[in-house]
C-alpha cells in the first residue's frame, strides 16, 4: 500500500522522499529540473487555473478553496490513473507553495489517503 508524503520542491531531494511527483500546475520559480530530481509531474492533480487563481494563497480562503478542490478530484479520472502507478511506492507530493499548512497539496494527501483501500482485520 503506498504511503504518502508531502514537501516543498524547494527543499533538498532525500532518498527517503521515494518516488518524486510535482503537482503543481506551474513550473516552480528557480528551481532546476536537475534539482528537482523528479520522477513524475502530475499536473492534472492540481486545481484548475481558475480555482488557483482564485485561492491566490489566500489564507482566509483556504476552507472554501479545499472543499472547491475536492470537488475537482472527484471528478478528475487522473487520480485513480495515480493510485494505480503509484502501486505501492512510498511517494512524496511536491509544490512550490511558501506554507506548509495552507496549500493544495495537503488537500491532495487527505483525498489520496482517504483513496486508499482500507487494511482489513483478521
Amino acid at each position: 500500500m503506498p504511503v504518502f508524503a508531502t514537501k516543498r520542491i524547494h527543499e533538498t531531494p532525500e532518498p527517503s522522499d521515494g518516488h518524486r511527483v510535482l503537482v503543481d500546475r506551474l513550473w516552480p520559480r528557480g528551481v532546476s529540473k536537475v534539482r528537482a530530481a523528479l520522477d513524475d509531474w502530475k499536473k492534472d492533480l492540481a486545481p484548475s487555473v481558475e480555482l488557483r487563481q482564485w485561492f491566490d494563497h489566500d489564507p482566509a480562503r483556504f476552507k472554501e478553496f479545499s472543499a472547491h478542490y475536492l470537488d475537482e478530484l472527484r471528478a478528475n479520472p487522473a487520480v485513480d490513473a495515480f493510485l494505480a502507478d503509484v502501486n505501492g511506492r512510498h511517494t512524496t507530493l511536491l509544490y512550490a507553495a511558501k506554507d506548509p499548512e495552507i496549500n493544495h497539496a495537503l488537500v491532495l494527501l487527505r483525498y489520496l489517503n482517504r483513496r486508499l483501500p482500507k487494511k482489513v482485520a483478521r
